[in-house]
């Protein structure tokens, strides 16, 4: 279907607005040492009902809300930067950013960091009344894992990159936190996963596998099913071996891949994506599994990868960032008080479980403090969370813009603190046995990973 001319310059300035203000606000975060991913959700939010609806209204339903072509099209930008090329870029990271050789501290603060804040999360649905922020679909299983889950993720992209800023990405405080992280964050996908299973199952057609075998999401046979075809599907890289991308790359019969390692890679994504959502696994962790597969690519085959990488932060993760901001109503989908006791709550039960975890292995009071507080940023997962949950109406929008908001303020939170120790010349870690510096300023700087 082709877009007529006034749908189409509708969504050519749609999209020149996002981008405009995607790259502006997030370079001046940038600028401030701040997590670029803030200064891109603001713009966005400024062009939404928070700023420019309420300032030009006219001028706000002619760029994006003047026909279903132009919402359309920015949905399949949203869908393609969420689904596919955000996950898969953020999953071809973890396998750089898991370190071996500090397992006792990562395991440690790992399973206290993660565990109490996500049972403090179900104790609080299940205490405090929150029913007004459950979504469409009335799932409140799947609503309070998805709570549990806001209370509990720790964001890789968005603290990879804050300590790259800072230049302390090579040091031991840093390997410490993304092994953390990536560890929490594998296990957070596949709770998330079941959630969105339960939901997804009621709607699922006939060609996905639970549907096809009469699978009831809600019985004890659909939980088991989605609990096994998650755990198997994200253990398909330990199972498959490393470099399953690459020997499928380097097969002498592989056509695609010597007409074009890019078109090899995205159809790679695809296949996967197209896999887990035939087994009852949300697509976007089909993207991410691809992403790991493809984490040891090597010669042109990485320099495709990166190539990628380039396009999706220049372009279509922005989008989808500066998207998210502009489905962010601040003025009649907010509440301020609720939101302040959220973030007090999320603050205080990662904090001081981290915190908690940090000392049970041995770190000192010093390095607990400051590993607790880099843990606390929940970035792109909270914000990921966020939209699938609200995408498959396990939430409402309020709440919805209640767990961008943390997922923000979190994440400057974090950036600042840890410029602030640094800016006064102290180490992040201190064996506080002899006093001596484990970590600090300059302990050397590793990859940049991907801005996402």
């Amino acid at each position: 279907m082709s877009l007529s001319g006034p749908d189409l310059t509708h969504l050519i300035a749609a999209t020149v607005l996002l981008l405009v203000a995607a790259h502006g606000f997030g370079r001046l975060f940038a600028r401030f040492r701040q997590p670029r991913v803030a200064g891109e959700i603001l713009g966005g939010l400024l062009l939404g009902p928070s700023l420019f609806d309420l300032v030009a209204p006219d001028w706000h339903r002619a760029v994006f809300q003047s026909g279903a072509a132009t919402r359309a099209g920015l949905g399949i930008a949203y869908q393609l930067g969420l689904l596919l090329l955000l996950m898969y870029c953020s999953g071809a990271e973890l396998r750089k950013l898991l370190v071996r050789g500090e397992s006792k501290p990562v395991l440690g603060i790992a399973v206290v960091g993660n565990a109490v804040p996500f049972l403090a999360g179900l104790a609080f649905v299940g205490l405090y009344d929150t029913s007004r922020f459950l979504g469409p679909a009335g799932d409140r299983f799947s609503y309070a894992l998805a709570f549990a889950l806001a209370i509990a993720v720790t964001s890789i992209p968005v603290i990879s990159r804050i300590m790259a800023d800072l230049g302390i990405l090579g040091s031991r405080f840093a390997r410490i936190v993304l092994s953390v992280a990536v560890l929490e964050d594998l296990v957070i996908y596949v709770v998330l996963n079941i959630a969105l299973a339960r939901v997804a199952a009621g709607n699922a057609e006939g060609s996905s596998l639970p549907a096809a075998l009469g699978i009831e999401p809600a019985s004890a046979l659909g939980n088991g099913y989605y609990v096994a075809a998650t755990l198997a599907f994200f253990l398909l890289p330990v199972v498959a071996g490393p470099g399953l991308a690459q020997r499928l790359a380097d097969r002498r019969g592989n056509v695609l891949h010597r007409a074009s390692p890019i078109a090899f890679q995205l159809v790679f994504m695809l296949v996967l994506a197209g896999l887990a959502s035939f087994l009852g696994v949300a697509p976007i962790f089909g993207a991410l599994v691809a992403g790991i597969l493809a984490g040891e690519l090597r010669g042109r085959d990485l320099e495709a990868r990166q190539a990628i990488t380039s396009v999706s932060s220049a372009v279509v993760v922005p989008l989808y960032f500066a998207m998210v901001g502009l489905r962010l109503d601040l003025v009649s989908s907010f509440e301020p008080l609720f939101f302040l006791f959220l973030l007090g709550f999320a603050c205080l039960v990662k904090s001081v479980s981290c915190y908690a975890g940090a000392r049970m292995v041995g770190e000192g009071r010093l390095g607990a403090r400051n590993l607790a507080v880099a843990l606390n940023a929940r970035g792109g997962p909270g914000i990921v969370l966020a939209s699938v949950a609200l995408d498959a109406g396990i939430i409402e929008a309020s709440f919805y813009t209640m767990l961008v908001m943390l997922a923000l303020v979190t994440s400057v939170i974090a950036g600042s603190w840890l410029e602030a120790v640094l800016k006064r010349g102290k180490s992040l870690l201190t064996d506080e046995r002899d006093g001596s510096l484990v970590a600090g300023v300059g302990a050397g700087v590793g990859e940049r990973p991907a801005r996402l």
